[in-house]
């Protein structure tokens, strides 16, 4: 419920690219739907993040269903105790497949704790080499990790050639700067928007104009003004709106340069 007052959602010349969501969470109706509403706002591209073995053939199934739909296929720290060697080929297999763009969304998550610890260690350090196999880029989830997140990252960053994003980046300033020297981008949500996210705020002040993306991770996370309603990718004009505020910018220019990094992050291999 926010206390700011609704209001239209701005569109802008600029296509947008949402670079982390969560289509399968939706029933065709409202799939239908909110990619109805997505173009309209100029949503050119979208990505949708798997997490967990449950939904692995879903968010793969998502691909084909429309031509602005790419995917991930990985495991969350949340469910890594789900992470075997059949999910491994799956991923495997599917790493060639031209609408899967990243092995993602993989990590760690001690804020939870959904998984022992050192099962989150282990399937996140086994789904970077995945990634340095298959030559893709990766999605990273991290909370109250700062510590195994660098260590891990540390061991892994110099052989992913495409590195990859610390996606919602909600970590310390510290870490920031480790991941961007290393040549990874962060992913910045509706909690840019938030009323008590200085810290998110600071994170998007420091971080290089060519190493920021845009997401919503809808249906989570919904941006002032439409807090308390279910997230969805047509909100990301107000992610852009208060990232641009806070880099100082025109919105056009900050949309401009979230494309830019977008195209090179997730679909660098497309012809021409």
């Amino acid at each position: 419920m926010s206390n700011s007052k609704r209001r239209d959602i701005p569109s802008y010349t600029t296509p947008l690219i949402e670079t982390h969501c969560h289509l399968d969470y939706l029933d065709q109706e409202q799939l239908t739907q909110t990619l109805d509403r997505s173009r309209e706002v100029g949503i050119e591209r979208i990505v949708t993040i798997a997490v967990s073995a449950a939904n692995l053939d879903r968010v793969f199934a998502l691909t084909r269903c429309a031509d602005d739909i790419w995917g991930t296929q990985g495991i969350h720290p949340h469910e890594a105790e789900g992470y075997d060697s059949a999910v491994a080929n799956t991923i495997r297999e599917r790493g060639d497949d031209p609408r899967i763009v990243a092995v993602g969304e993989i990590g760690l998550d001690y804020f939870y704790d959904h998984a022992d610890r050192a099962v989150q260690r282990q399937a996140f350090a086994a789904q970077l080499a995945l990634a340095v196999e298959l030559d893709l880029p990766v999605v990273i989830h991290t909370r109250e990790a700062d510590d195994d997140t660098r260590a891990i990252l540390e061991e892994f960053a110099p052989d992913l050639a495409r590195k990859g994003v610390i996606h919602s980046f909600t970590s310390s300033l510290e870490l920031a700067e480790f991941c961007l020297d290393r040549g990874f981008m962060l992913g910045f949500n509706g909690i840019t928007t938030f009323n008590r996210a200085d810290n998110v705020r600071a994170a998007v002040a420091l971080t290089p104009l060519d190493q920021l993306v845009l997401e919503t991770d809808s249906p989570y996370l919904t941006p002032v003004p439409y807090r308390g309603r279910p997230n969805a990718p047509f909100y990301l004009p107000f992610v852009a709106e208060r990232v641009a505020e806070v880099k100082q910018l025109p919105v056009e220019e900050l949309l401009q340069a979230a494309h830019r990094n977008s195209l090179a992050l997730f679909f660098a291999d497309e012809p021409g």
